[in-house]
């Protein structure tokens, strides 16, 4: 039975952001079908990791293909959860993912921010999918807090893709991560966090390690 793909998007992006879709056309080429979930689900402001996680099992509980997940960023983190979870996740490629972001997030929001959003329960972020600012709720930072990267240790062969000049999720986060973890391999690619200079040497690093002998 052939694995099966799902490619999960990131924080306030979407299914038509430039790397979903790139992706998703280049495994068409090879006429292998890709599940690229919504993980907005049609209310970002109330958007939680815990929702992303609970959606994208629905998407491969009746399922005993093995799973390979592609994420990026708040995608990847939420695909490594995954993979910690579901033993059905087999293979993990993630693209710039948000080890540790909530430590970089706030620090860039600042103390009084973070007291406004709990007072008000709601921040305006901007959504790239949306191309609007939108109202996100605080369940989101408290539901984020309880996932931690000490707790992913199940050996997944993973493929890390990180740009060295990531603004967001600095490439120290996956240097860390991969150093206590064997099983896992870091690429660093000359790119920020959109990666969007490095389309083709993602694919080719996603072939090797997916279809490679």
């Amino acid at each position: 039975m052939g694995s099966m793909f799902i490619y999960l998007h990131g924080f306030a992006s979407s299914p038509q952001s430039a790397k979903a879709q790139d992706i998703s056309q280049r495994f068409a080429q090879l006429q292998i079908p890709v599940q690229v979930p919504d993980l907005n689900a049609g209310d970002f402001s109330h958007l939680t990791i815990s929702r992303q996680l609970n959606q994208v099992a629905t998407e491969f509980a009746d399922s005993s293909a093995p799973i390979t997940l592609i994420g990026s960023s708040l995608g990847g983190l939420t695909a490594a959860h995954l993979a910690q979870k579901y033993p059905q996740v087999q293979r993990l490629v993630l693209l710039a993912p948000a080890f540790g972001f909530l430590s970089h997030w706030l620090v860039k929001l600042g103390e009084a921010e973070i007291q406004r959003w709990q007072q008000d329960k709601y921040l305006m972020v901007y959504h790239y999918g949306e191309k609007q600012h939108l109202p996100l709720h605080y369940d989101f930072l408290t539901d984020a807090s309880q996932y931690q990267e000490e707790d992913l240790q199940r050996p997944v062969p993973t493929l890390i893709l990180h740009g060295n000049h990531d603004e967001v999720i600095p490439i120290s986060a996956s240097r860390d991560f991969v150093r206590s973890r064997p099983w896992t391999e870091l690429i660093e690619l000359d790119s920020d966090h959109s990666l969007g200079n490095a389309t083709s040497a993602i694919w080719q690093a996603i072939y090797s390690f997916c279809f490679g002998s």
